[in-house]
């Protein structure tokens, strides 16, 4: 399968606002004149805490479209999937994540490196071809085999066992839940060695310069982010033309959800470059149904604060699964009873990202981001409460990412 130029990962934990979120996409294309391809996405974590299927995510995407009789392109993304895990959502799914984190720097055979560091010499000289600022050392080229042989091998395994039980579909590798970011010459060679296990990968999510914590804003140096999205950019244009790798090949921004300042960077070098973007955002969503809620007043404000409450007693096991992509500052949490003397509007301004309104608490909003399995605990009433209040939550939904993420970005 080939995915369209731009695209746009809509994780929804409950599947319940599927028909907001395509609102937004269907307003992006009146708007700016750009087809944005939705991609419902849910990743294994999240299906195991709250009970969830694959099943649920295709129901989800295909009621959508079908109401709002949308006759494009959409995906149904198998999220962050490894070999232990892939088999539930081949029949569901046509995009797959593949998560190959875990297998960086596990070392292959000896001859294995010898043999990648022997044929790539050529094209250590070629990378200042790119640009100026990419050098490569043969040590450097060494370290890149040791680094990527053994995570590509088992990407192409998982891939396989894909294949063989499905004909079409689309593959993204992702190495992006990792600490430190890749060089753009690793990237070269990532892609180069995609191409010599006929890996034929359309997205990459890489680990950018910066921090991609969920449900923030971006923490980092622009300069510095800018600098390095370019060299991809053009480390990947030249990998495509070497390697004859797919022309449609473009990066996917994973914890993309609320990346505000990024955004004009990312539109800006995307139309230079004239390349297509993925953008994958996860609990957004989630939390606006949190906001809709708090706006609905009476049992639905309460049923927000109580989901923060058990956030709060509970939050050790919470932000466990989750530490690689949260920075929760402990101490700037208000007790919950606190917040149970909260009026709606109060709860959903310390809730909603707006950095500059002064009572926007990133560190509330990243507790209550990990919380939904509180949710999912009640789920009746939770499930009840955004019946009721659908449309002042379908508002928060479509408004959010339209206005804030998909504005940005064009």
């Amino acid at each position: 399968m080939e995915i369209n130029k731009y695209s746009f990962g809509i994780g929804d934990r409950f599947g319940l606002q599927g028909e907001a979120q395509l609102q937004a996409i269907i307003a992006a294309s009146e708007k700016f004149g750009v087809d944005i391809t939705p991609v419902w996405n849910k990743s294994n974590r999240e299906h195991e805490i709250i009970g969830t299927s694959p099943e649920d995510v295709e129901a989800e995407a295909e009621e959508a479209t079908h109401n709002l009789e949308f006759d494009d392109q959409f995906f149904v993304d198998a999220d962050h999937i490894s070999l232990s895990n892939v088999h539930p959502f081949i029949s569901a799914s046509n995009f797959f994540t593949i998560d190959v984190a875990d297998f960086i720097g596990q070392l292959p055979d000896k001859s294995e490196i010898n043999n990648f560091t022997e044929k790539n010499q050529k094209y250590v000289g070629e990378l200042s071809k790119i640009s100026d600022d990419i050098e490569l050392t043969n040590e450097g080229l060494k370290n890149i085999g040791e680094t990527y042989i053994t995570p590509i091998h088992k990407a192409k395994e998982i891939y396989n066992s894909i294949r063989m039980q499905k004909e079409e579909f689309l593959p993204e590798l992702s190495m992006d839940e990792v600490a430190t970011p890749q060089h753009p010459a690793e990237v070269f060679f990532i892609l180069k060695l995609c191409a010599e296990n006929k890996l034929p990968i359309q997205t990459l999510a890489l680990r950018f310069p910066g921090e991609f914590y969920k449900g923030l804003d971006y923490k980092g140096d622009i300069e510095t982010f800018k600098t390095e999205f370019e060299k991809y950019l053009m480390v990947i244009d030249s990998a495509i033309k070497t390697f004859n790798l797919p022309p449609n090949l473009k990066l996917s921004i994973h914890s993309g959800s609320d990346k505000f300042s990024i955004y004009p960077v990312i539109g800006e070098l995307i139309e230079k470059y004239n390349t297509g973007i993925h953008i994958k955002t996860a609990g957004t969503t989630w939390l606006e149904e949190v906001i809709g809620l708090a706006f609905a007043g009476n049992k639905g404000l309460n049923f927000a604060k109580y989901i923060y409450r058990e956030g709060y007693n509970r939050r050790q096991e919470f932000m466990q699964p989750y530490k690689a992509v949260i920075h929760i500052n402990e101490t700037n949490l208000p007790d919950p009873s606190i917040v149970d003397k909260w009026s709606g509007e109060r709860f959903a301004g310390a809730l909603r990202h707006i950095p500059d309104n002064k009572e926007f608490n990133p560190d509330l909003r990243q507790l209550l981001h990990i919380s939904y399995k509180v949710a999912a605990e009640h789920y009746d009433q939770f499930k009840n409460l955004v019946t009721q209040n659908k449309n002042v939550i379908a508002e928060q939904v479509e408004s959010n990412i339209m206005e804030r993420h998909i504005s940005r970005l064009f």
